[in-house]
Formats: C-alpha cells, sequence, structure tokens
C-alpha cells in the first residue's frame, strides 16, 4: 500500500514537472516571439523615418534648384 503510494506521488511530481517545464518552455517561446515582433517593428519605423529624412533632402534639392532656375 505505501509503495503504491509512493508510487503514485512520483508519478505526480513527474507530470507536475512536465507540465511547469511545458509552460515555461511556452512562455520563452512566446516571450522571443514578442522580442522578435518588437524588433521587426523598430526596423520597420526606423525604415520609415529614413524615407522621410530622404524626400525631405529631395524636397530640399528641388527648392534649390528652383531658386537657381529663378535667378
Amino acid at each position: 500500500m505505501l509503495k503504491l503510494r509512493e508510487k503514485e506521488s512520483e508519478k505526480r511530481e513527474r507530470e507536475e514537472k512536465e507540465r511547469r517545464e511545458e509552460r515555461e518552455m511556452r512562455e520563452r517561446e512566446r516571450r522571443e516571439r514578442e522580442r522578435e515582433e518588437r524588433e521587426r517593428g523598430e526596423r520597420e519605423r526606423e525604415r520609415e523615418r529614413e524615407r522621410e529624412r530622404e524626400r525631405e533632402r529631395e524636397s530640399e534639392r528641388e527648392r534649390e534648384k528652383e531658386k537657381v532656375i529663378k535667378k
């Protein structure tokens, strides 16, 4: 009887450990996905800022050309 209880207890402990490890693994994967998404968003925002700066530089060049043409 005591052996049976010990075996059941060991089985429960093993199952709990497996569930805990699975939860931890899923949590690590979730955090990794969130980090990747955040980094992807940051890179995209930086690319958009760079495109905006380039458009502004191009507009400035066009304004300078127009000034020269008007003279």
